[in-house]
């Protein structure tokens, strides 16, 4: 079964940017970014476009699915 997987957490950390920064920009709480980061939220269309767009990337290239290993 496919798992959502992300780059957000490799792409704060390029951009300098804590999670509470990034919930502000897209209107989330900041421990709804953690729960994208570790799996355990998956977003919406428009979260996860907004989530791109805030680091200037495709939503591609910012959540990909990837084969679950079980």
């Amino acid at each position: 079964m496919p798992v959502l997987k992300t780059r957000m957490h490799e792409l704060r950390k390029k951009f300098n940017m804590q999670q509470a920064e990034l919930a502000e920009r897209v209107g989330v709480r900041r421990e709804t970014i953690g729960k994208l980061e570790n799996g355990r939220y998956n977003p919406s269309l428009k979260l996860a476009m907004d989530i791109a767009k805030v680091f200037g990337e495709t939503v591609e290239n910012v959540f990909m699915f990837e084969e679950d290993e079980e």
